[in-house]
């Protein structure tokens, strides 16, 4: 095996999303770095932190319709019961949210936490306030996926944060989509919140760490075996 070919399998793929970002940031470091020299490391340091970034790694999912899988990487910070936003149309009694905050380290890369047709995909304007306050749920820019599971009905809600300004959902209204499956990305640093019924049993706990696509974040049937994994 060459170095090459060893170097390319050490390091993670990057999301097509990120190229035309590491290309500008790339290119205001050659300039920079004509200016000042000193300014070259700076700036090398940012074009590596954005290529780390938009990283897109394999993920190996479990496969289960009894399973919510995490659909980011990140640290969970809220587990519990509250009545979902109003533009999902999931009704006006509470139901299990789990939160997962990605900061600017995180892969942003987000995934679908089960199997499912997607109803609905809702994007509302907002307010940019840091995504791991509470109130960031109703208050922040926020694009909404309902997904119809054979089972049940859960929502995706993508949330901009403090230094997000764009959210990316390339999921279509009425795709079927599969457990693990990438649906969208947040720049940069950001929140998803999962709406699942109250008889959604919790597999994590606030302050945990998530990985999207493999961490399970509920269950339906705490005593489900895991029948299959999918790469991807």
């Amino acid at each position: 095996m060459s170095l090459t070919t060893s170097i390319k399998n050490a390091l993670p793929p990057v999301h097509p999303e990120g190229y035309k970002f590491i290309a500008i940031f790339a290119i205001v470091t050659v300039l920079i770095g004509w200016i000042w020299s000193p300014l070259f490391y700076l700036g090398l340091a940012l074009t590596v932190w954005c290529a780390l970034f938009f990283r897109d790694p394999k993920r190996v999912t479990p496969i289960s319709d009894e399973m919510v899988i995490s659909p980011a990487d990140g640290k969970v910070s809220h587990v519990g019961k509250i009545v979902p936003p109003a533009e999902l149309n999931l009704g006006s009694e509470p139901m299990l949210r789990v939160s997962v905050f990605m900061n600017v380290f995180n892969c942003h890369v987000n995934r679908a936490p089960m199997k499912g047709k997607i109803e609905r995909i809702v994007y509302k304007k907002g307010s940019f306030l840091n995504a791991e306050l509470d109130k960031a749920s109703d208050e922040n820019e926020r694009n909404s996926m309902v997904l119809k599971t054979e089972q049940v009905e859960i929502a995706v809600v993508q949330i901009a944060g403090l230094v997000a300004r764009r959210i990316v959902c390339w999921a279509d209204q009425g795709e079927d989509i599969d457990q693990g499956e990438r649906f969208g990305l947040i720049r940069f640093g950001s929140r998803l919140d999962i709406y699942l019924p109250v008889e959604a049993q919790a597999s994590v706990a606030v302050g945990q760490t998530a990985i999207a696509g493999e961490t399970i974040l509920a269950r339906f049937d705490k005593d489900v075996t895991i029948p299959l994994i999918r790469a991807s």
